[in-house]
């Protein structure tokens, strides 16, 4: 022992030069240390992390762990010498080196040497404890002291990269010391057990022996004669055995229980099961039970190991490997994935924290701080717990986490005399923290007569939905609650409500263990199971229902209702914007063609006007008049008058044409795009949803839907299977195979091609995840429900309808455990509530007058005529015009009347004379004043010689010429 530990004290692991010693970043290695103390337990945990591995190099797509991690494994033994060269091969295996330990090692020199070596060297590093353990616990065999350190100068740091872990089967046995406290216990204990523990491992039978009474252990029998035979041993052995300890599978244990009935019956013994076994008691046959059930409880919140389960089952990969996770390993296999996920996630930070992954060599050297990783107690901190409990830091020892492993204590309580009067009561709750809480105040309560029950719930509005109670604070209200307060008061009893951890209805998994509400019931959790819950013959296998308190509800389709987008302006939207820019420059370009050739054109109007003087239409086409003939020439009341020319012809003829196709195709995409949105919808039930592709729709995982599609998919590859057996048998004569061969596919594959498409779709975690994804979908998601919840759901979203008929109804139903007396009661209480009608009233509360309702628009219908809200625009279109025109009739009145004008004539000899300068403000009631008067008489001084000066007008014309009066009054020879 002085040699191997003088030589790990030599040994240490640095980090080489930065030129030399660094490895590829993405190359990982994980070395498993083991010693030879335990070969079966130390494959079967190897087996638990490579397998694990596989698992989660699946769950990271962008990241090929695969080729950059990989796991190795060394087997040291006691001999110091070669311990310490095996070791030192095995970290630098192939030119790679180890970048992160887990050692499983037992023996204390082992331990000793992979401690010392990673310290020294920093190496990542995790310990699994294999001897006993309690919290706050001294022992000399659970703490390692480092050996001395060669150089007298260093000093070892605070080092956070060597964690030791207790496994959470360790931590359950503490629960038995509680236990024991708890209740009246013999001072001899025996111990029955299976090989639920292997048979090297003893570290359960020490933690037991420090109970306080005397132990004697037994092998159990678990062949049926055999154990029939052991049972009679016990009852007759002296002195009498008063207190039974089972350590053992749960499939043993209802064998031994089946075979000792009769000495349950007459009560010869007290009966405590102890189990790491997580498989619920069942034995339907076990007609007489009386046994505390002690077990390790799953965090159902957390589904890493059904997921696991599932990814074996989906790749095969339990049947090539021979590898299944069952109830009695699900806890072994649940930490050595954490032990391999942790390594995992280490090797993540390292990356994304630009760290470049250290490489180790041996050398006799002792630490260096250049070999430095991330330290694995910084990923321990606020780690997410796991399905055993999450892991604690032992305060009363540097670098050692546990789990908090949650344990239930069950009454089992079935008398030969009541068969329908089956018992399975939580009495009690246990942490290693919180220790044991009793629920009813002792453990040995008589849960007969118990008139409280624990009530599961599962959140479906209307039937359950949380709400802040101003009293109370947070609470239940729905439809199943009023049910069930109305139900106490015919039953007489109190209850307790909590939600299902997973928020789950309960589905079973390929090893017959179910989860969510029915798992609740199975296990013993809950009494009663109250949720809008679907009666199924697999459920009804192992939990009892009620009679349905509620309507067939089947299953049908959640989707959103297609966008209805309203638009005053919606007539605008027929064309594209560089559509209608084109249209407006053609306008102004034709319209500026048109007046150029009118006014260069020699045959037009504006240059022939004595030619054209006799023609009705006289049409001088200036600017103005061009831009007026192009607009009108666009609608029925037509352009008018065209233009003499011949080019200007052509010009209004090629606009003519432009305008009947622009015209013509706007309205008819009008028409179509006023009514394209109020078209059917495509999709109206599942076999509309089964022919397309475009629309994904999937149910939700672990429902009945779920359920109802893979089994459906399942029944018809079964079917297929056997018409494929039946008609490539040889022995079949020709006449009976051609009578096979009437159809190349005789089965419709329907089901198996929707179950496909679904899990290419990712089959939604919960309901809310479904809804919002129906809601936020670009491409379009149809989500496959329960009738009520999809009801429901377009009930108080106005975007959201219900598509398609029902189809697969089944009743909603209260569930209990099998056998429970509650089951003819609360039916009773319902027939009852039913005969009054008192359940129409819940369905009128809870339905329509919803305190959630939305009152959404009724949805337009194709025969129903164009809606304001599209052809509103037009409107506004007049109304801007009629303000247009009145504020251009404002402006002109005011510019007209503000502005100065002229008169102008043309004498006999073709002079221009102005017959002056007229202010409207100059008049006063049809006069001029005396103001104007002289003005007029200054401009004649401005003429001479009969010719206009500066626009004067010649003394041939007489001011009156201009404005005259008669009687008084003046009347205007201006042009207005």
């Amino acid at each position: 022992m002085a040699s191997l530990r003088v030589a790990a004290t030599i040994l240490a692991f640095v980090i080489g030069s930065a030129s030399a010693q660094y490895d590829s970043l993405g190359k990982f290695r994980i070395l498993v240390v083991h010693d030879n103390t335990t070969d079966s337990l130390t494959n079967q945990y190897i087996r638990h992390m490579n397998i694990s591995l596989m698992y989660i190099n699946s769950q990271y797509k962008d990241v090929k762990l695969d080729q950059d991690l990989t796991i190795d494994t060394v087997l040291i033994t006691d001999e110091s010498g070669a311990s310490q060269e095996t070791l030192c091969d095995a970290l630098d295996m192939s030119g790679t080196s180890v970048s992160f330990i887990i050692s499983i090692a037992r023996a204390t020199p082992v331990r000793r040497l992979v401690k010392t070596i990673a310290e020294n060297g920093r190496i990542p590093t995790v310990q699994v404890l294999y001897t006993q353990w309690s919290l706050n616990m001294n022992d000399t065999n659970q703490t390692l002291s480092l050996p001395t350190i060669v150089d007298a100068n260093a000093t070892l740091p605070n080092y956070t990269n060597y964690l030791t872990f207790v496994p959470p089967t360790t931590v359950l046995l503490n629960v038995m010391y509680d236990v024991i406290n708890s209740v009246n216990m013999s001072k001899e204990i025996t111990v029955i057990y299976d090989d639920l523990y292997d048979p090297k491992e003893t570290t359960w039978k020490t933690m037991l022996n420090r109970l306080p009474q005397k132990l004697s252990f037994l092998q159990m029998k678990t062949n049926d004669t055999e154990a029939k035979a052991q049972i009679l041993q016990l009852r007759n052995q002296y002195p009498p055995i008063e207190t039974l300890l089972i350590v053992a599978k749960t499939a043993n244990v209802e064998m031994f229980t089946l075979q000792a009935s009769t000495e349950i019956e007459e009560k010869v013994w007290k009966w405590f099961i102890l189990t790491k076994d997580v498989t619920a008691f069942k034995c339907d046959d076990c007609q007489s039970v009386e046994a505390f059930w002690i077990r390790a409880m799953p965090d159902t919140s957390f589904t890493e190991i059904r997921k696991f389960n599932d990814y074996l089952v989906k790749q095969e990969i339990g049947i090539e490997l021979e590898y299944k996770i069952t109830g009695d390993n699900e806890m072994d296999v649940g930490f050595y994935m954490g032990l391999v996920r942790l390594a995992v996630d280490h090797y993540l930070a390292v990356n994304k924290s630009q760290y470049i992954m250290p490489t180790y060599g041996c050398f006799n050297q002792t630490w260096s701080d250049d070999n430095r990783t991330i330290a694995l107690s910084e990923l321990m901190t606020g780690r997410n717990a796991s399905e055993y409990g999450e892991f604690i830091r032992d305060e009363s020892k540097r670098g050692w986490y546990f789990q908090n492993v949650r344990s239930r204590i069950y009454k089992i309580d079935r008398v030969y005399a009541e068969p329908d009067a089956k018992y399975n009561k939580l009495v009690g709750n246990w942490t290693i923290i919180d220790k044991l809480v009793p629920l009813y105040g002792d453990l040995m309560v008589d849960v007969r007569m118990l008139n409280h029950y624990q009530v599961a719930i599962l959140i479906q509005p209307p039937f359950i939905e949380r709400f802040i109670d101003p009293i109370k604070g947070p609470s239940y209200r729905g439809y199943c609650i009023d049910l069930i307060d109305m139900i106490k008061e015919e039953v007489k009893f109190t209850y307790t409500l909590y939600e299902v951890p997973d928020g789950m209805a309960g589905t079973m998994n390929e090893r017959g263990e179910w989860n969510g509400l029915i798992g609740e019931l199975v296990d013993g959790t809950a009494d009663i199971a109250l949720a809008p819950l679907s009666v199924m013959a697999e459920r009804e296998n192992d939990v009892d229902f009620t009679v349905p308190y509620y309507d067939l509800v089947g299953t049908t389709i959640l989707m959103k209702k297609p966008d209805m987008e309203y638009s005053l302006f919606k007539f605008m939207k027929v064309l594209e914007w560089p559509v209608w820019l084109c249209i407006v420059g053609a306008y102004f370009f034709t319209s500026f063609l048109l007046w150029i050739f009118d006014k260069f054109s020699p045959y037009s109007y504006s240059n022939n006007k004595d030619k054209y003087k006799d023609d009705p239409e006289k049409r001088e086409f200036n600017l103005k008049e061009c831009l007026w003939f192009c607009m009108t020439s666009l609608t029925p009341q037509g352009g008018g008058e065209a233009p003499k020319n011949i080019s200007g012809r052509l010009v209004a003829a090629t606009w003519w044409l432009f305008g009947f196709i622009i015209i013509a195709s706007y309205t008819a995409n009008l028409a179509a795009f006023l009514t394209v949105s109020r078209l059917e919808q495509p999709i109206s039930s599942l076999d509309d949803l089964a022919k397309q592709y475009k629309i994904e729709y999937a149910p939700v995982k672990g429902s009945a839907s779920e359920t109802y599609f893979r089994r459906m998919a399942e029944i018809e590859e079964q079917f297929y299977n056997i018409w494929k057996q039946m008609s490539l048998n040889e022995s079949m004569s020709a006449k009976e195979r051609a009578k096979l061969a009437v159809w190349d596919y005789p089965v419709s594959d329907k089901f198996t091609n929707m179950w496909r498409y679904m899990e290419e779709s990712k089959l939604p975690e919960n309901s809310a995840e479904a809804i919002k994804r129906v809601l936020d979908s670009q491409d379009g998601f149809a989500y496959i429900g329960d009738a009520t919840e999809i009801k429901y759901a377009a009930l108080t979203d106005c975007n959201l309808q219900q598509v398609g008929t029902e189809f697969s109804r089944k009743p909603y139903a209260i569930a209990v455990q099998t056998g429970h007396a509650l089951k003819d009661q609360i039916s009773s209480a319902i027939l009852k509530l039913l005969n009054q009608r008192k359940l129409e009233s819940l369905k009128e509360k809870w339905w329509h007058k919803n305190p959630n309702k939305k009152e959404c628009p009724d949805p337009e219908d194709e025969s129903d005529g164009i809606s304001i809200q599209n052809i509103g625009g037009v409107f506004i279109v007049i109304l801007a015009g009629i303000v247009l025109s009145i504020i251009t009739l404002t402006f002109e009145y005011f510019y007209y009347r503000n502005k100065p004008q002229k008169s102008e004539k043309t004498d006999q000899n073709g002079g221009v004379h102005h017959s002056g300068t007229v202010h409207r403000k100059s008049l006063r009631n049809g006069k001029l004043d005396n103001n104007h008067r002289q003005t007029e008489l200054k401009e004649r001084n401005h003429v001479s010689n009969g010719t206009a000066v500066n626009n004067y007008v010649t003394p041939q014309t007489e001011y009156n010429t201009a404005h005259n009066y008669a009687g008084g009054e003046y009347n205007s020879a201006f042009e207005f």
